[in-house]
């Protein structure tokens, strides 16, 4: 199976650390976020990295350059960011069967391979890894009502009143189908093709999407204090306990 991976985005919440370099190459325990990304999706059996670049490109190319471990790597250029769905379209030619996609400024110790294998074994449309998050983030991500099958109903990017607090974490398996929903897709209201604006349309011409829940866990680093608790995590260094108390301060 073919891994895409979306790290053509700019970072600007993350400056100072990506004035010289893209999101992608922010390092979290002494490795850029993409080098986590690759090591993980190797190890769900990747037999190709396909990588979407953008802002300042070369320095990724440079690098990684043709190969990672052995995995051949092939490099699509997204040349403006208007959203996820745009930079999905970049990859069509490069994909006729199903795929793995990380968004590659996230850090997983999940169960991602439960999501390859749902893929996998039962043919699924799609699946994805969700995960609950504190109702006051849930306006960050794609949030996604689900029924009693565990299966995807709606999904709503970035919401201001979410519906619910259960959001796509990054991390998803396709069938080449998505690229046609893609097509379909009209600019948000923030001006962007949305990712979950394609997968509605999905979900409305019937086909299923399996929500896998997250068991372990994962970092979207978009800020400074994301970068550091990834690494505090990947360090062994990280304690909930301090997090639980800052959740109950703030309330």
């Amino acid at each position: 199976m073919k891994a895409v991976v979306l790290a053509a985005g700019e970072g600007t919440r993350l400056r100072p650390l990506t004035e010289d370099k893209p999101k992608g190459m922010v390092e979290v325990a002494g490795e850029p976020l993409l080098t986590h990304c690759f090591d993980q999706l190797i190890e769900l059996g990747a037999d190709e990295l396909v990588v979407v670049v953008g802002y300042l490109k070369e320095v990724i190319i440079d690098h990684y350059g043709d190969t990672y471990e052995g995995v051949p790597i092939t490099y699509a250029h997204q040349r403006e960011q208007q959203g996820l769905a745009h930079a999905l379209l970049t990859v069509e030619e490069h994909i006729d069967d199903d795929f793995m996609l990380i968004l590659g400024d996230n850090i997983f110790q999940a169960n991602l391979q439960d999501v390859v294998r749902r893929q996998r074994e039962d043919r699924a449309d799609a699946a994805f890894l969700v995960e609950e998050v504190p109702w006051e983030e849930a306006s960050r991500y794609g949030v996604c009502d689900t029924n009693q099958y565990g299966e995807i109903t709606d999904v709503v990017e970035k919401p201001e009143d979410p519906p619910s607090n259960l959001v796509m974490t990054g991390f998803y398996t396709f069938t080449p189908a998505i690229f046609h929903a893609c097509h379909l897709v009209q600019p948000s209201n923030r001006g962007e093709y949305e990712i979950s604006d394609a997968i509605d349309l999905l979900i409305q011409s019937g086909r299923t999407i399996d929500a896998i829940p997250l068991d372990g866990w994962r970092v979207d680093v978009g800020y400074p204090e994301d970068r550091e608790e990834a690494e505090a995590r990947l360090l062994g260094e990280f304690e909930e306990d301090e997090v639980a108390a800052e959740s109950s301060d703030g309330d």
